[in-house]
């Protein structure tokens, strides 16, 4: 295992990401900071980045530089943007930073920063046509993708600071913000592709600011998850939220909760692109993003290959990550995912279930042990918890939820109603009744591999009248999982109408 760290230098922000790289082609964030520097604040006057910004980002990236060898780090890989990429002092800049923190920034061109962006969106999400819009504080990328591969894109030169910077003068917040969407509208005129885009495209947002409106909406709705990641905001709702900050000044703004303080003057801006981009473009829903430019970054560390092409199971990569991470058995859960999916696929006559339930099935198998970490008594509790706040790529949020009430009942523990309402939301009604049916199937694959010796290979199931029998395909003796599997009878029958014979 190496430990890595990633410096994104923004036109905004400055962030640090520690990460763990496992020889496999996996990683795991162990650390993060970041601090709101400005560094391209004022630059749009003549260019050049000014003294007191540069200071300020000195002084923090020697923080990241302590925290880097305080924790080990062996690599650091440094990036800048916007603000970097056109500032007239860039070298003397660069030499500055080199020299008091000795670390050496990589300016990335425009579509560099563009085709990171769209590899850690594209990896981490299963939306097969989409339309990217990644706003930064110097500039906006927007990238137009289609069965994963790259149709088009644009940067413009245009950021939340940039824009907060240009209409300063203006008389009141309101105007301002419609200046920008003005300003903004009239940038996206430029961009050709943009009048032709597929009807099936979906919206994605990256950024800091989507971020944060991630945090506002979820405290207005009182939405129950805390992930940004594959959040879908409607745009009638965000509207409403853009209508409530663009008409306060700074200090009321500071009070909103959810908004950062440090994101407060430039947030009108943002969502003044953002309320640009939407109405230009038609979008009805967008699906906010936690990953982008550092993700792009991370990937090509531990997946090289992913320079060339997306990954194609991203799910599949996803889980296979936090299992290494959780220190679950890998051998355990491959068998008991397989059984599980055979199970789902045999008796599809009773359950009549599509195939994202089977999606369902898939991550609550494969990580129904993950709560062990915690502690063994209890542990399918500890795994559902663990689920709900874990970083599971291609799935959504329904999905999510699904899966770690599947594990929470895989040990026979019926679905706590109370838990269940706080998600009310998010599931649909019929899935209660799925939750405990898979539930069952699940605890019968785990009960099937109960030394995990992987002696039960396979299983033929025959739905005979009000029987279910479940023929083992063995290699040695399996009587501890026949008869930890026949333990399941009464819940199978509770949930399937059925009598369980396991032969």
């Amino acid at each position: 295992m190496e430990k890595i760290a990633i410096i994104d230098l923004g036109s905004n922000t400055a962030r640090l990401v520690i990460v763990n790289m496992f020889a496999d082609g996996h990683y795991m964030v162990v650390d993060e900071l970041k601090e709101s520097v400005r560094l391209g604040q004022d630059m749009d006057r003549d260019g050049f980045l000014k003294p007191q910004r540069i200071a300020e980002t000195i002084k923090t990236l020697k923080m990241f530089k302590r925290l880097c060898d305080a924790s080990g780090v062996e690599r650091i890989i440094a990036v800048g943007t916007a603000a970097v990429r056109r500032a007239k002092n860039q070298r003397s800049f660069l030499d500055e930073i080199q020299v008091s923190c000795n670390i050496t920034i990589r300016v990335l061109s425009e579509e560099e920063e563009a085709l990171l962006v769209y590899r850690g969106v594209i990896n981490s999400m299963d939306i097969p046509k989409g339309l990217i819009l990644e706003i930064g504080g110097g500039s906006t990328k927007i990238i137009y993708y289609n069965r994963r591969n790259v149709l088009g894109y644009a940067s413009l030169p245009f950021g939340a600071v940039t824009l907060t910077d240009l209409f300063a003068s203006d008389a009141t917040p309101q105007e301002s913000a419609a200046h920008i969407e003005e300003f903004f509208t009239e940038q996206l005129k430029k961009v050709e592709w943009l009048h032709d885009l597929d009807p099936e495209v979906q919206m994605i947002g990256v950024g800091g600011s989507f971020r944060n409106l991630f945090k506002i909406s979820r405290l207005v709705k009182k939405y129950p998850l805390n992930i940004a990641h594959n959040y879908k905001l409607a745009t009638e709702d965000f509207n409403a939220i853009y209508d409530m900050i663009k008409v306060l000044d700074i200090d009321r703004r500071k009070k909103i909760k959810g908004l950062s303080p440090a994101r407060a003057d430039i947030m009108p801006a943002a969502m003044a692109i953002i309320k640009s981009f939407v109405s230009y473009s038609n979008i009805e829903t967008f699906t906010i993003s936690g990953n982008g430019l550092r993700d792009g970054l991370m990937l090509n560390q531990a997946l090289p290959i992913t320079m060339e092409k997306p990954i194609s199971d991203v799910l599949g990569y996803s889980l296979d990550r936090l299992v290494k991470y959780h220190g679950c058995d890998p051998k355990h859960v491959e068998h008991v995912l397989q059984l599980s999916v055979q199970l789902f696929k045999q008796l599809r006559v009773l359950h009549k279930f599509s195939r994202q339930y089977l999606k369902v099935l898939k991550i609550a198998a494969s990580l129904h042990d993950c709560g062990m970490t915690m502690q063994y008594y209890n542990h399918a509790k500890h795994s559902w918890y663990t689920i709900l706040n874990s970083p599971i790529y291609g799935a959504t949020h329904r999905e999510i939820v699904l899966a770690a009430f599947v594990a929470r009942c895989h040990n026979g523990e019926d679905v706590p109603l109370v838990d269940w309402q706080r998600y009310k939301d998010i599931v649909l009604e019929e899935d209660l009744d799925a939750v405990k049916k898979l539930g069952v199937l699940l605890r019968i694959a785990e009960s099937l591999d109960r030394s995990h010796c992987g002696v039960v290979t396979g299983l033929n199931c025959d739905v005979l009248g009000d029987s279910v029998i479940m023929k083992t395909i063995v290699t040695g003796d399996a009587a501890l999982e026949i008869c930890n599997a026949e333990s399941a009878g009464m819940e199978f029958k509770k949930a399937f109408k059925k009598n369980l014979e396991i032969l």
